[in-house]
């Protein structure tokens, strides 16, 4: 059995709600207590329950995801370590959001503050390797850029080749992310690198991704979605087409959130009148009779849209998750925190409510 870091905190963890759930892991977000009874918003990777043969390989992420943060403690762009012990990883807690949730278009302060917090964390010769996923990138609360994840960063003793070039995709990989959001900002050298791969990716997308991808997607079933289960992305659109056609609906919108049964649930949030979640739950059983109907559907006055008329997948996103002191951090017009008010007050996932005893 692995043991706990030899210089890590002593105390415990208390569960407030669960964030996500995989097959290498669930993420749960509550606080830990040390032992002089101080507490610290925190989040932790729980890999205790995965499948067997899944295991050793959690627990080599944990480690390896500890042992980067450690290092890079101080830069003002990660999170501290609290606890790594057998079955769970335990780090801090940043009030913010993904990248892909908060889509900071035009913010060039956010891009300055990523590549800054890039900077430290290369300084302390830690590589991220996993900054093309825009959910390994967080809009924190202040407005400042924090770096997720690094279960498969590299620890390097000395600035070697591979080093650097580890850091150059990096550094390319976090460009693509501002060229997504803020490609006015982008500088002819900062386009240059984007147009130029290093040899060492060139060869991994000719042959390793291959392998990659068949052993992740082929033999362990598993799909990175950005935070999305597989329910949503697979039934999602199916069960979105059939509640569209049942009559009076306008518009609907699917979202997913984790359940304590370590799967996913859905949340349809559907814009209609004239009809009741009666009489659209019946519309399911008779349409797409082969699919598990939505956990939660909530009946909504209105859905937010955006000025060009597109949902607003980010509001509602953390609706379905509960999350709703969040939904401060993202812009919205009178129109839009009007419709996202109405679905509040009537939600249906309170499952962290539950938890905290509100």
């Amino acid at each position: 059995m692995n043991q706990a870091l030899p210089d890590a905190a002593r105390g415990t963890f208390e569960l407030d709600t669960v964030l996500k759930r995989d097959i290498f892991s669930t993420i749960e977000r509550g606080l830990w207590r040390d032992e002089a009874g101080n507490t610290f918003p925190a989040v932790r990777r729980r890999y205790s329950d995965v499948k067997w043969w899944i295991k050793p390989l959690a627990r080599h992420f944990a480690r390896r995801e500890a042992r980067a943060l450690r290092r890079a403690e101080g830069s003002g762009h990660t999170v501290p370590v609290y606890a790594l012990e057998e079955g769970a990883l335990v780090r801090g807690f940043v009030d913010g959001i993904p990248l892909q949730i908060a889509r900071p278009y035009g913010d060039a302060a956010f891009f300055r503050s990523a590549r800054e917090g890039l900077r430290e964390v290369h300084r302390r010769r830690i590589a991220h390797n996993d900054l093309a996923k825009p959910q390994n990138w967080l809009y924190a609360a202040d407005g400042r850029a924090v770096l997720m994840d690094f279960q498969l960063a590299f620890c390097f003793e000395r600035r070697s080749k591979f080093f650097r070039v580890a850091a150059y995709e990096d550094i390319r990989h976090f460009l693509k992310q501002k060229r997504s959001f803020c490609p006015e900002a982008l500088t002819p050298i900062e386009k240059r690198i984007l147009a130029r791969k290093s040899l060492f990716t060139r060869v991994w997308m000719a042959t390793g991704k291959q392998v990659y991808n068949f052993v992740t997607r082929r033999l362990l079933n598993y799909h990175d979605t950005e935070g999305r289960g597989p329910r949503a992305m697979e039934q999602g659109p199916r069960i979105a087409e059939a509640l569209g056609a049942a009559p009076g609906v306008r518009g609907v919108h699917i979202a997913d959130f984790p359940t304590a049964g370590h799967s996913f649930g859905l949340y349809a949030f559907v814009e209609a009148t004239g009809t009741s979640e009666e009489t659209l739950r019946a519309h399911l059983a008779t349409t797409v009779p082969d699919i598990l109907p939505p956990e939660h559907l909530q009946i909504v006055p209105a859905l937010p849209r955006d000025e060009a008329g597109e949902v607003r997948d980010d509001l509602l996103r953390l609706v379905a998750l509960n999350q709703i002191d969040q939904l401060e951090q993202l812009p919205r017009s009178a129109s839009e925190q009007a419709a996202i008010d109405a679905i509040i007050r009537d939600r249906r996932n309170l499952s962290d409510r539950v938890r905290r005893g509100i």
